[in-house]
């Protein structure tokens, strides 16, 4: 018998800041493990931290993160906010020597990000960017298909991505309406997920090649791309992506499209609800069954994965995919892609610097239109 294994667990201190749209999920994750404790939720809208203050049954709620992370005394602050809104929060997490979890967008530009890297590292702290897609369960399977061989040599990888929110006056209005204003949309809201996801499967990029577009006018960034990608072993990429179109699915933001992968034995397909489906090499397709193929919620549980991630990787003292100095070569990438469009141009990583300036000081394209002028324009 296991001595250690009736040894009370080690109970973990949550703190988390940012009552948005988003936060749900991830309060509803740590909700749902039996060692963590969310001990604080700090917001500046105090309306919105006491409603879901009240959901989750978090009795300490505050206005000022700096207050919560001195009353609360966390083992791990989670920070949910755009990147505006990052910095002060991430100063007084550092200075505290805390490990941090943070959302994406990480940092308003390359260089920010890079100097909030720097800081956790000099810090001694841990810090984790909340890149959730390459743990959603059918991502998980792609890879341990890959590695174990079963595709044989992968050559190719492909995501169609249409999620349908983006159309007309009203888009993004009903859940994150700062999408509209957003000065870059696509890439940096959702390719980067995919940007992740084709290097966790596919390995490193070393060119792209990118055309952006905005379809809806009301949009200040871009909501549409094509985007490839040339791997250093060989294998070719391709993101299809735009906000405007949905796909064929029950909920069309469950996988947000459909991926094809393809290798030498033959072609592994996701579909938009979420099966998995594998055709051998002349052979018909079959499905594929996998483990947490049937779970509800954002990304069947792609949030609960990564936070379990990373309070199993502080407790065993490993470290956790996605740290801040490990995610910017995911920003790299991001910044090639912007780089690509703006010259009409392949970029070689290998060659490749990011620009330090801000993503305003590089508009995209012309000023949206304002929604008078698209009901004036836009015949019924």
């Amino acid at each position: 018998m296991n001595p250690d294994q009736f040894a009370p667990r080690r109970r973990w201190r949550v703190a988390v800041v940012g009552a948005g749209y988003f936060s749900q999920f991830h309060l509803q994750a740590w909700a749902g493990m039996p060692d963590v404790d969310i001990v604080g939720l700090c917001d500046t809208d105090p309306a919105r931290a006491d409603a879901l203050g009240q959901r989750f049954g978090i009795p300490e709620r505050f206005t000022q993160a700096q207050s919560m992370l001195d009353a609360c005394a966390p083992d791990l602050v989670d920070v949910v906010l755009p990147p505006a809104h990052q910095a002060d929060v991430l100063e007084a997490v550092v200075k505290r020597r805390l490990s941090a979890i943070c959302q994406k967008p990480f940092g308003t530009s390359f260089q920010q990000a890079a100097d909030f890297a720097a800081a956790a590292t000099d810090a001694g702290s841990l810090l984790v960017v909340h890149e959730n897609f390459r743990f959603m369960p059918w991502f998980r399977e792609a890879h341990r298909f890959i590695h174990s061989g079963e595709l044989g040599t992968l050559h190719g990888v492909s995501f169609r991505l249409r999620p349908g929110d983006g159309q007309g006056a009203d888009a993004y209005l009903n859940r994150q309406p700062y999408f509209q204003t957003m000065p870059r949309l696509l890439v940096v809201e959702t390719a980067i997920h995919f940007i992740d996801c084709f290097r966790y499967l596919a390995g490193e990029v070393v060119a792209v090649y990118a055309r952006l577009r905005r379809l809806n006018p009301v949009i200040r960034g871009e909501d549409a791309a094509l985007i490839t990608f040339e791997f250093s072993n060989g294998a070719s990429g391709l993101f299809d992506g735009n906000r405007l179109n949905d796909h064929v699915a029950d909920n069309p933001r469950r996988t947000m499209g459909e991926m094809w992968l393809e290798g030498s034995n033959g072609v592994l397909r996701l579909d938009g609800d979420a099966r998995l489906w594998w055709k051998p090499h002349h052979g018909h397709e079959m499905r594929h069954a996998y483990p947490g193929a049937g779970i509800d919620g954002f990304g069947g549980g792609a949030c609960a994965a990564l936070q379990r991630h990373v309070i199993d990787c502080l407790a065993n003292g490993s470290q956790p995919e996605n740290t801040a100095c490990a995610y910017l070569d995911n920003l790299r990438l991001q910044e090639a892609v912007y780089q690509s469009h703006q010259t009409g141009r392949r970029v070689d990583l290998a060659d490749f610097k990011p620009a330090p300036a801000e993503p305003a000081d590089h508009p995209l394209f012309p000023p949206p239109l304002q929604k008078e002028t698209l009901c004036a324009t836009t015949p019924p």
